[in-house]
């Protein structure tokens, strides 16, 4: 755990924990949505800051998570396709499909490729016109737009050997589930701050309504987190719930209208499969019609059989809450970062990766 000292702010930070355990007089269970705050979470020792009537759960906010075996199915098929290059983020490299990863496949001589964005492929594309470029578009609603730039040049420029392999998820319809499977007692949400500054909080409204449930949107930084936490606990012991903003330096109600009209334009709602959570109604992104061309699934077969979870890993439970990581057998034998066995531990934002690191019995 790091030392409250250690904080940007460590004296703010030791008023708004003061106020936070002044306040909170009845058991709360806040799970947060977003990775990058599950690992600041451990790395900053917030746990271990809060009385005991507050709990923090993790939830599925790793987009590399919660990619599900077909979705990495689907890109080793296509990259053992001849004359395809397969773009990716170098997350998705070690991630387990049913039989293999990508990792693997390059290692057998597929043409894989890591880049740092979807330009990085739409170049590759430029480059090799006698080949199809596929980019592996991951990622919650904060890269749709890059992706979603990237298809639109590419349809400009004409390069129609361009294409994308979406498997994309929104993350308002997984709260839905999360609360409607009433798998896990769930009274706040900590949201994430910067898909909230593409989407706004409309999203976040509709779980407040239907559910009673109080959001807080929230920034990155450990004051930003125990703030987010303080508003989450006033909300619920005052009886009330609503939409807070506590990112205001970076996030607006209305989100980012640009980003979205430019979404909306490439890409349309579609089922998705979501590790640990199943099948999810419009909880995807498929490219539109007008932009065809540019999917993958136009051009090739992506048919792949269903796939079980790994044998033994507990990943899907962990991403629902239900589950915390050691109480799945095989962290810390089977599982680490250096020999991953699920991709909670893969994915340096995982649940699992993060309480291994971070986390000492």
């Amino acid at each position: 755990m790091k030392y409250m000292e250690e904080y940007r702010d460590p004296e703010l930070a030791r008023k708004i924990v003061a106020a936070i355990k002044k306040k909170s007089r009845t058991p709360i269970r806040i799970m947060e949505v977003c990775g990058t705050h599950t690992v600041a979470i451990f790395r900053a020792g917030i746990k271990e800051l809060l009385p005991e009537t507050i709990t923090l759960i993790s939830g599925p906010g790793c987009p590399v998570c919660v990619s599900s075996p077909q979705d990495i199915d689907r890109a080793i098929k296509l990259c053992r396709e001849p004359k395809v290059i397969l773009a990716t983020f170098g997350d998705m490299m070690r991630v387990p499909g049913s039989e293999s990863s990508l990792q693997q496949e390059k290692a057998r001589g597929a043409d894989v490729r890591v880049v740092y964005a979807s330009f990085d492929a739409l170049e590759l594309a430029r480059q090799n016109p006698d080949r199809s470029v596929v980019m592996l578009g991951v990622g919650f609603e904060t890269t749709v737009p890059t992706i979603a730039a990237s298809v639109h040049q590419a349809n400009m420029e004409g390069v129609e050997n361009f294409l994308v392999l979406s498997v994309h998820k929104l993350l308002p319809p997984a709260l839905e589930v999360l609360l409607s499977a009433d798998e896990v007692l769930i009274d706040g949400f900590i949201c994430p701050g910067h898909v909230t500054t593409i989407i706004g909080t409309d999203p976040y409204e509709e779980v407040v309504d239907r559910h009673g449930k109080s959001c807080a949107v929230s920034g990155f930084e450990p004051v930003d987190i125990l703030q987010s936490i303080y508003m989450l606990v006033s909300q619920i012991e005052e009886g009330r719930c609503a939409v807070e903003i506590q990112y205001s330096r970076a996030v607006r109600a209305e989100g980012n209208p640009k980003a979205r009209r430019l979404v909306d334009k490439i890409f349309g709602p579609a089922d998705a499969q979501w590790r640990g959570l199943g099948d999810i109604p419009n909880s995807g992104l498929r490219i539109r019609e007008g932009y065809r061309v540019h999917a993958a699934e136009n051009s090739f077969d992506l048919a792949v059989p269903p796939a079980d979870e790994m044998p033994g890993c507990r990943c899907g439970e962990v991403l629902r809450g239900v589950c915390s990581p050691p109480e799945c057998a095989l962290f810390r034998t089977r599982c680490s970062p250096t020999t991953p066995y699920g991709p909670c531990m893969v994915s340096t934002e995982g649940t699992c990766a993060a309480y291994f690191k971070y986390h000492k019995e």
